[in-house]
């Protein structure tokens, strides 16, 4: 096969879902529907799931996409906690957050518990699901157009609801690991601790040079190199030393917001180049959707999807009433948080690794509700954004 024939469907790929992009960013504009959901369906429809058109992407290919995606995302959601919207939205930010996380443990293990899943197994799972997808929610705020009370509290809560996520996963692994005798608990301890400060001090080597560098040569404004340079020498330096590139990324976005005073739109290029990785991103991810999984739940799989849904709805409306948010907004984060996608995905494969007796039931549990949290989840969010705010 000649260079030509190899590349020529590669780059009528890349058209063809670039052209989807513009229908679903087009068909978004005019409608109700999150144009996330658009590029899912359109990735289901013409991939492995229908009729067979896209071909898979190699796992090197959906790594560096889903990778760089969710730097940019993290970029833009640790942008949003200036210490400004801190000062005025931090409590709320805060109760949000962690009520949210710790609401979605209680009520998903128990529901679990009673209803004959394993104790451990069920506290593995609602670990899983206090997950959200950052990158979808992300998507879903810029596409209402909103800039409101509700969006900022709500851009905080994801920009830090999947690091107290990660928090507690780490603990309950190590609680269940005790029970089940499978593993040391010191071991997990200190690798939870290398995992969040290294990323955090990762974020701040990238942001602080970041921050007083960008914006020099042409002033007041980044350029979209030195955003791109950025991005991926941060992703890199997450890959090669293992750490959390959404904890550094979202870690060197509040440091580059806080920090550059000399920037008028610091993040500018990151919020124009991170649409193209998005689109392909998400089709591509829809192609690969396994719908056998969703089929193949069954009553454990929808007592979790069901249990997770009201653990989000009474963790939003306690965590909105303790940070003192407006009476109004409050029905409204349980259904904005409801999305749910590679966090959940990355979580499952260490706990199936942690606990092999339960690997088959975690990953088909988990990947079959991720396939609906993704699907149902951004339509939520946008009604949710549109009532709260």
């Amino acid at each position: 096969m000649t260079m030509a024939e190899e590349l020529a469907p590669v780059f009528l790929m890349l058209g063809g879902i670039f052209a989807l992009g513009l229908i679903a960013d087009s068909v978004a504009r005019r409608t109700a529907i999150p144009r996330v959901s658009l590029l899912l369906l359109f990735g289901v429809l013409l991939g492995g799931p229908g009729l067979d058109l896209l071909p898979r992407p190699g796992e090197a290919l959906q790594n560096f996409l889903s990778t760089t995606a969710l730097t940019m995302v993290a970029f833009l959601l640790g942008s949003s906690l200036s210490l400004e919207t801190l000062r005025s939205r931090g409590r709320a930010i805060l109760a949000l957050s962690l009520s949210i996380v710790l609401v979605t443990l209680a009520m998903v293990s128990l529901g679990l518990w009673l209803a004959g899943v394993p104790l451990g197994l069920a506290l593995v799972l609602a670990a899983i699901a206090t997950a959200t997808d950052p990158a979808a929610t992300q998507d879903v705020i810029a596409q209402s157009g909103r800039d409101t009370r509700f969006t900022r509290t709500l851009k905080g809560i994801v920009a830090i609801d999947d690091a107290w996520g990660l928090v507690v996963f780490s603990f309950v692994l190590l609680g269940v690991g005790q029970m089940t005798g499978a593993q040391e608990g010191a071991g997990i301890v200190r690798g939870l601790a290398r995992d969040i400060l290294g990323s955090v001090l990762l974020g701040l080597a990238v942001g602080l040079p970041g921050a007083w560098l960008t914006g020099r040569i042409e002033k007041g404004e980044p350029l979209l190199i030195e955003a791109l340079a950025l991005v991926f020498l941060l992703s890199g330096a997450a890959l090669a030393l293992d750490l959390s590139y959404l904890l550094a990324g979202m870690t060197a976005g509040m440091v580059l917001v806080n920090t550059a005073r000399h920037h008028d739109r610091a993040f500018h290029e990151i919020e124009h180049v991170r649409w193209p990785f998005l689109v392909l991103f998400f089709v591509l991810a829809g192609a690969a959707l396994e719908l056998s999984a969703l089929m193949a739940l069954g009553l454990v799989g929808a007592a979790y999807a069901g249990l997770r849904i009201v653990a989000r709805m009474a963790g939003g409306w306690i965590g909105a009433t303790i940070g003192h948010t407006p009476r109004a907004e409050r029905a409204f984060y349980g259904p904005a948080l409801l999305p749910q996608a590679g966090v959940a995905v990355g979580t499952a494969l260490i706990a199936a690794q942690e606990f092999p007796q339960w690997g088959e039931t975690v990953m088909a549990l988990t990947i079959g509700t991720t396939v609906l949290f993704e699907l149902l989840g951004p339509p939520a969010a946008l009604w949710a954004i549109r009532r709260g705010g």
